[in-house]
């Protein structure tokens, strides 16, 4: 890897010099080529230092995959600011806590999204430090009635009219005013153990990371790269906007999650890269009229650390079209990257491991006495190099429970790793449950199953049992024309796997309750068994 580059301002530059009028953003009737997208960030920086935003003060983001997004991102991150960015399916107490933790002085938001006005959901919030929210749409109808500070709200293009008295000269010595090791980002985690907690990563951790990520899948100009990932997850903005500013490709933000509405945008907007969840790869395949969508300009996919049967790795390639397929393990603490697999792996290595480690990167699977276990061995996954976060903001309690003296991440998931390197993500430790006296792994279930002819998704929690102390329940979606049963399933599962891990549960469902991010929310499932 030559000639890193460091900060995301100097990006910016170098994507705008080597790749000039080359495509950037492509959205609806949008089009940036690479030089205009510099002079847009610039025209946020401009206005930013209107409103007098100091380095390291944080600006958080609330919309969908617009292009709106990309352009307010790297112009607060080239202004110095730190990016914050907000789950859409927030409710206004949720974003809220984000923006009172973080201390965001501004907002920029969609204005309606599904038939929600994202700004007005603020109205009777305590916000003291937001002091703008700037709207991407028109479309709002919020007055900030009630609230306990008044602040400003500014449509995005008056916001970007503020500007135009700073000089170039001014944004230009703020842009390089920026250092490696200053905080791009601060990513909040889901919470699923409590309050959320703000990720701090910096500049250059995050461009090295994904320069490696980048090279991995082998992107390229001339790329066209659909980007179903939320922006606000680390993927779907580090592996997709930063990557493609990295290597001159063309990227296509993508809003809604809607399967034939993908298969369309491939066929017609000629997507070579596609990034997703093994449920969106799953959910093209088990399309009914899959074969009348031209998808000849597939090249490349990512996805991630989940349960993917092999035969879903070979039927990507051979109906999909794919040429590469990588599998990649990374969370919120490590910049969104710790292992990839290698083009040239095997569909086997590919379905069932999720690579070796980035260079710069150490991995181990370890005890609860933080002894590295034997090859073969489940334990918990540490880290430990560069792609390490910075800590969590203003919580040093939480980044000291995170990461030990030895500089060890602790992530809380449980793996294997092979001879080679490869690790294999066996479940996190809070969804481990014992049946019997055994360990159960509800991924590896989840894969066993995955692996019925009938099933086109699925997921398992352990539920209690007055014998065994946990079973397994299986929620599964069936294949539109099959007639499976749950005793049927239960059957096959006894042919197919250790008798403690078979589910004595199954609950079919039309489909299975997702996040943003198209990851399953077990604890939507643990509500249903209750």
């Amino acid at each position: 890897m030559q000639n890193l580059i460091t900060t995301i301002p100097k990006l910016v530059d170098q994507a705008a010099e080597n790749y000039g009028d080359t495509l950037f953003l492509e959205e609806g009737r949008t089009r940036i080529r690479f030089d205009d997208f510099a002079h847009q960030v610039r025209a946020v920086v401009a206005s930013l230092l209107e409103l007098d935003i100091k380095p390291g003060d944080r600006i958080a983001l609330w919309a969908p995959n617009v292009s709106e997004w990309v352009i307010a991102a790297i112009g607060a991150q080239c202004a110095g600011a730190i990016l914050v960015t907000l789950n859409t399916r927030y409710k206004g107490t949720e974003a809220a806590y984000i923006l009172q933790q973080s201390r965001a002085r501004v907002l920029f938001s969609i204005g309606t999204f599904l038939g929600c006005d994202y700004p007005a959901q603020l109205d009777q919030e305590n916000l003291a430090d937001l002091e703008h929210i700037v709207v991407f749409n028109n479309a709002h109808a919020g007055s900030n009635a009630g609230s306990e500070t008044k602040r400003s709200t500014l449509p995005w293009e008056r916001f970007l009219e503020q500007g135009n008295a700073v000089s170039r000269e001014t944004v230009q010595a703020r842009m390089n005013s920026i250092s490696e090791a200053d905080i791009s980002d601060i990513l909040f985690t889901s919470g699923t153990t409590g309050h959320p907690k703000g990720v701090m990563t910096s500049h250059e951790q995050n461009l090295r990371a994904f320069t490696h990520f980048a090279e991995i899948v082998g992107l390229e100009a001339g790329d066209r790269y659909l980007v179903i990932n939320p922006f606000f997850h680390s993927f779907g903005y580090k592996a997709g906007i930063l990557a493609c500013l990295l290597k001159g490709v063309t990227l296509l933000p993508h809003a809604i999650f809607d399967t034939e509405d993908i298969l369309q945008r491939i066929s017609r907007d000629r997507i070579s890269v596609l990034p997703g969840p093994p449920t969106l790869f799953q959910s093209l395949l088990a399309h009914p009229q899959l074969d009348q969508y031209d998808l000849s300009t597939l090249q490349r996919a990512t996805t991630g650390a989940a349960v993917i049967p092999v035969e879903m790795i070979q039927q990507m390639k051979s109906r999909l079209g794919f040429a590469t397929v990588i599998t990649a393990y990374g969370l919120t603490e490590s910049c969104g990257l710790v292992t990839a697999c290698r083009q040239g792996d095997s569909a086997e290595i590919i379905a069932t491991t999720s690579g070796r480690a980035i260079p710069g990167v150490e991995v181990r699977c370890v005890d609860a006495d933080n002894q590295e276990m034997p090859l073969g061995e489940p334990g918990e996954i540490v880290v430990r190099g560069f792609n390490v976060m910075q800590g969590y903001f203003e919580n040093e309690t939480a980044t000291h429970d995170a990461i030990d003296s030895d500089n060890w991440l602790h992530t809380g998931d449980i793996g294997v790793m092979d001879e080679a390197g490869n690790l294999k993500i066996t479940d996190r430790l809070k969804d481990m449950f014992i049946t019997g006296g055994f360990n159960c792994y509800p991924a590896e279930i989840e894969k066993t199953i995955a692996n019925h002819p009938d099933i086109v998704m699925n997921a398992v929690i352990g539920v209690p049992d007055e014998r065994m102390g946990e079973v397994a329940k299986v929620f599964a979606v069936r294949k539109s024309e099959s007639s499976l049963d749950e005793a049927e399933l239960i059957r096959w599962c006894r042919d197919a796997m250790a008798n403690y891990k078979v589910p004595r549960q199954v609950a079919f469902m039309d489909s299975l309750p997702m996040n943003a991010s198209g990851k399953v929310l077990k604890p939507e499932l643990r509500k249903l068994s209750q």
